[in-house]
């Protein structure tokens, strides 16, 4: 099905504009703040359920596993069922899943109540995207990134921040009741905006096998990487199964959606190379930057004395460039080249996280804070460009499923980003600790001078030990954190390549790029 640019609805104006942008821009604030706003809140939920804080976990994996499987779907329920209905019906079921959550009496049910949240939140990040691009002329697309874009840098950033106080001052099922007023709000100005404005449907038949093979392999990736760290990765039989179940189901799945008439996720959007290369460069890049905002606040927290406010103060701060710049280059992505742009942001990334590798043990707030306030500036030209490359040339039917398929790609990244950066912290930090324990053998003079200084305070030789072992280990998942930093650094500026092998979109006014989607 061939849709011309020509057909799409006319855009908004005035107030149809206005609060169209806030609902869309509120659902999907809603939904990327649930994905971060419960790690902070784990041991409170934990300890009311009455149940161990690893078993507390489920609480984030569930959703992340749902969410994930979900996502890629987005293409195939749209045109089965159209994308107002289809967002607002999922609007109206996380109001109702997030509700649920909050009344949950036990962790089996709370954990059924998040796969169906995870499950139904799926499609509203890329309808959100789809609609709101929609809704602005095609010279303002980049100023509807800009404002979608915003929604999702600063969540990740609020949700701890928010959690937290949540948890302490309230009670944690206040977490999930927030969402329904917000949610409510958010589907009725939706559906009075953008009834009128519904995509086109067909009937499909529906693809059983690829669904049934995406289940398996997003769920068995998506719980390696949750559970790795936890198992000691491939010690574990557990993680060995689920990795050779999620790369056979893969393998035939790949094959399976290629040749389907109908497939459940359409891969032949990879046959655009500014779609495959630009989903490929920002979901690394995601991956990366997703990586090193968990291990910064787990920094802070396990060996610098931060509570998790502090933490979260430290982190608050890159949002307010972000949200200053990202109007700017959207105003701005049709009129200069993105990948300029793109490029410029992984400078700005490598400079922040160089800044980073030179923390101490010694460094104060205020030092932490400088490279996140820059951070802002480099997530305003990171989101934005890079999305406008990589949907260049997508036909607007075929809209839905790439922002679907690249979110999808964008959000398994970040999980992969978590796990990755949080083992590589744990087995630098016990590298650098054989290390730096080499020199205190019994027999080592420095060592025994502060065991005797330790003891004479009135510790025991035990006591005095632990001290030193608790001082060494500060020191060793410090230097770690720096070394994921640096390294973290140089990939940005390898991304930076990648970049310049996209084609550059048309500029403001020249001629529309040929829709057919494959270059």
């Amino acid at each position: 099905m061939s849709q011309q640019a020509g057909s799409a609805p006319a855009p908004l104006q005035g107030s149809s504009l206005v609060l169209g942008t806030l609902a869309l821009s509120l659902a999907t604030f809603m939904n990327v703040l649930d994905s971060s706003i419960a790690n902070v809140s784990l041991p409170a939920i934990a300890g009311d359920l009455g149940v161990s804080p690893v078993q507390g976990t489920w609480v984030i994996t569930s959703f992340g596993v749902a969410n994930a499987i979900s996502v890629p779907l987005t293409g195939w329920l749209t045109r089965r069922f159209g994308a107002v209905r289809l967002f607002t019906m999922s609007v109206l079921l996380f109001v109702l899943a997030s509700w649920l959550c909050g009344f949950a009496h036990s962790l089996e049910m709370l954990v059924a109540c998040r796969v169906l949240q995870g499950l139904v939140a799926g499609p509203m990040i890329p309808l959100s995207q789809t609609l709101l691009m929609a809704s602005y002329p095609r010279e303002k697309a980049g100023t509807a990134l800009a404002l979608w874009g915003m929604t999702t840098l600063v969540a990740p950033v609020v949700g701890p921040l928010l959690g937290g106080w949540i948890t302490d001052n309230v009670s944690w099922p206040w977490i999930f009741y927030i969402n329904v007023p917000v949610g409510l709000f958010a589907a009725y100005l939706t559906w009075s905006i953008y009834r009128k404005r519904e995509t086109p449907t067909a009937k499909l038949p529906i693809d059983g096998v690829g669904l049934t093979l995406l289940v398996l392999w997003v769920g068995a990736l998506q719980l390696m990487l949750d559970k790795g760290k936890e198992l000691d990765w491939f010690a574990s039989g557990e993680i060995q199964i689920l990795a050779v179940t999620a790369v056979v189901c893969f393998l035939f799945f790949l094959v399976w959606e290629l040749y389907d008439e109908h497939p459940v996720v359409d891969l032949r959007l990879f046959a655009s190379r500014n779609f495959a290369v630009g989903a490929l460069t920002l979901s690394v890049g995601y991956g990366l930057f997703f990586g090193n905002v968990v291990l910064l606040p787990l920094w802070l927290q396990q060996w610098m004395g931060y509570t998790a406010t502090d933490a979260g103060m430290a982190l608050a701060p890159v949002g307010a460039l972000a949200i200053l710049l990202s109007p700017l280059v959207g105003r701005n992505v049709s009129r200069f080249d993105p990948r300029a742009m793109g490029s410029f942001a992984f400078v700005m990334f490598a400079v922040v996280l160089t800044m980073r590798s030179n923390f101490t043990t010694q460094t104060d707030f205020a030092t932490i804070m400088v490279p996140t306030i820059l951070q802002g500036a480099a997530l305003a030209f990171f989101f934005i460009p890079l999305s406008t490359l990589t949907l260049t040339g997508i036909a607007p039917d075929r809209m839905p499923a790439a922002a679907g398929l690249s979110n999808f790609v964008r959000i398994t990244a970040g999980a992969m980003g978590t796990s990755i950066s949080t083992t590589l912290w744990e087995n630098r930090a016990t590298l650098h600790h054989q290390h730096m324990v080499e020199r205190l053998a019994q027999g080592d003079p420095v060592a025994g001078e502060t065991i005797a200084r330790l003891t004479g305070t009135g510790l025991s030789p035990e006591q005095a030990w632990a001290q030193i072992n608790r001082l060494i280990d500060q020191q060793a998942f410090t230097r770690a954190a720096d070394d994921i930093f640096l390294a973290s650094a140089v990939l940005f500026l390898a991304l930076i390549a990648f970049v310049w092998m996209t084609r550059r979109p048309p500029r403001l006014g020249a001629a529309p790029v040929d829709a057919g989607g494959a270059h």
